[in-house]
């Protein structure tokens, strides 16, 4: 009787052609999850003035690795073999061969071009931070390596694309999986949202690098940088999100909340998170105040998703931790399965998703933006969403996919180093972050190395802080070292045995979902007008009125 039940549950989860395909994505994210980790932490303690740099290593440079392998890199390759496992999980537990042959020319792609900008950067290179910003050059190799990341994810979607096309001829008039809608509604809107960086790589800074060009349009370049740079922030979340209402539910014994609602809030996701880019250029000369409003209006209706979101979430947590016995007003969130980590580190994640959307909104605000732009409070803002919410999720979800993916059991044992490694991971984040957030409204600036600006006294009170910050770094370091041993462990050393790959199901009152949510075209075609509503005729006027050129340069 076992015996077959496992059998039947084995059938459900991934065939070993997308396993391998998974796998390898996931090796490239935690093994540039690894040097990122290093980096950030060498970075936190120089800052905090109590490490110095052997010679031969730049503070930028260790900045811009990690940046780039973490905030790049990282979540791009681990997001794509998320999607692809959960793509054939729900769609028959196996891929058509057309998208395991596009997953596996865009792994090719994205390795290649990561390489490309990791020699660079190792080389000193390439040390002009995360954003690429102009007129800060790096060598055109670094360029070109970005390039090849971002099209190997373009043929990577096309891979999700294909198997949600399949499954859509072979099951005419039913609608599709949750997870399938999801994973293409995240590689839709990041299509559509890498197409600024794009341009900005292959039409300006690569041809600047290389010396065609004289000079390059910063503001143009900048626009088009942030075209890309806050939909990258839903490009991170969106799968959070899918394993927040789809993977979640199952592991705590409940029901997916709403369908509907799931699906309605990605695709405002799609149609809100692109066209807000200048809500990052508030404090940038040359774009009108009024453009700069709408951006604003438009980045806080990304509100309205993430609220949707957290309310289908704690519903399925109040509803589910009642019906295991839980009385009172709060007396369901004991009932909740604290020690179990694939529940308990996403959980912190989303509770920390609070105060990080909240400074999400300060960010926004112009007049509060005001206060904090380019301080270091900026840093820790984003800490706390990427770094804190969509990385514990992220966690989350390799403590099982891992072992699901390769045919091994998530022990007891693991499990309890996971939740110490998941209470390393935010001490060091409330540690680091919190110091960050301070010290910005104290004035800090970001992105600067070690300095005491001549022992002035308003910089050496910020001192303390900053030792806060590298101590914060330190513990995020040990939480890393911890979390690739428990992984490497659970893909080679781990017990073999069955580990369920968690779906959540509807509930037995669902209602039935709308099939509008899955014209495309309608929301692909909204999607386009709003963003030429808010980009169109800026970027008309930075073209046809250009401000001074400027040529390459290295300050390092």
């Amino acid at each position: 009787m076992t015996t077959e039940k496992t059998l039947s549950l084995r059938d459900r989860q991934v065939d070993q052609a997308t396993s391998r395909l998974s796998l390898a994505y996931l090796f490239v994210a935690f093994s540039a999850f690894g040097i990122a980790a290093l980096a950030g932490m060498l970075q936190a303690m120089v800052r905090g003035g109590l490490i110095t740099l052997p010679g031969g290593i730049n503070y930028y440079q260790i900045l811009t690795a990690h940046g780039v392998l973490l905030g790049l890199v990282f979540t791009t390759f681990f997001i794509i073999g998320f999607l692809f496992s959960g793509m054939a999980r729900t769609t028959g537990g196996s891929l058509p061969v057309a998208a395991r042959s596009l997953g596996w020319s865009g792994w090719s792609l994205m390795v290649a071009g990561t390489l490309m900008g990791t020699v660079t950067i190792l080389q000193n290179d390439a040390s002009v931070l995360y954003t690429f910003y102009a007129p800060m050059k790096a060598s055109p190799l670094f360029y070109i390596g970005m390039a090849l990341v971002v099209v190997g994810s373009w043929v990577a979607g096309w891979g999700i694309f294909a198997a949600y096309r399949r499954w859509r001829r072979d099951h005419q008039g039913s609608t599709s999986p949750l997870f399938a809608f999801m994973a293409v509604a995240t590689m839709l809107l990041w299509q559509i949202a890498t197409l600024g960086v794009a341009i900005e790589v292959l039409f300006q800074l690569i041809p600047w690098s290389l010396g065609w060009v004289p000079e390059v349009n910063v503001l143009l370049s900048r626009t088009l940088f942030w075209y890309f740079g806050h939909p990258l922030v839903y490009f991170w979340l969106m799968p959070a999100y899918i394993s927040w209402y789809i993977n979640i539910p199952k592991i705590i014994g409940g029901r997916i909340f709403s369908d509907s609602l799931a699906r309605l809030s990605f695709v405002l996701l799609i149609l809100f998170s692109i066209p807000v880019g200048f809500h990052h250029q508030l404090m940038e000369p040359g774009i009108s105040a009024g453009w700069k409003l709408v951006h604003v209006i438009l980045t806080l209706t990304v509100v309205i998703p993430s609220l949707m979101t957290a309310f289908s979430l704690f519903a399925v947590f109040e509803t589910t931790g009642r019906a295991k016995g839980g009385r009172g007003l709060f007396g369901w969130f004991g009932k909740l399965p604290w020690k179990d980590v694939r529940f308990f580190a996403p959980m912190v994640g989303m509770l920390m998703f609070i105060p990080a959307g909240t400074g999400g909104i300060i960010n926004a605000s112009n007049q509060l933006n005001a206060v904090v732009h380019n301080t270091i409070w900026v840093t820790g803002h984003f800490h706390l969403t990427v770094g804190t919410s969509v990385a514990l999720t992220f966690f989350g979800i390799a403590y099982w996919l891992i072992p699901a993916l390769t045919g091994r059991r998530l022990t007891s044992t693991v499990n309890r180093l996971g939740i110490l490694q998941t209470v390393f991971w935010t001490v060091g984040m409330l540690l680091m972050s919190g110091a960050m957030h301070y010290l910005g409204l104290q004035g800090a600036p970001r992105r600067t190395d070690y300095t005491t600006y001549f022992d002035h006294s308003t910089a050496l009170g910020w001192m303390p802080y900053q030792q806060l910050m590298g101590i914060g770094g330190l513990f995020l370091f040990l939480a890393s070292v911890l979390l690739i041993g428990i992984l490497i462990y659970l893909g080679f050393f781990a017990p073999k045995g069955f580990t369920e790959y968690p779906i959540g199901e509807n509930g037995d009152t669902a209602e039935v979902t709308p099939r509008i949510l899955e014209r495309w075209p309608l929301w692909i075609g909204l999607s386009a007008f709003l963003i030429a509503v808010a980009y169109g005729y800026p970027i008309y006027e930075l073209i046809q009125h250009a401000p001074p050129g400027s040529p390459p340069i290295r300050t390092w």
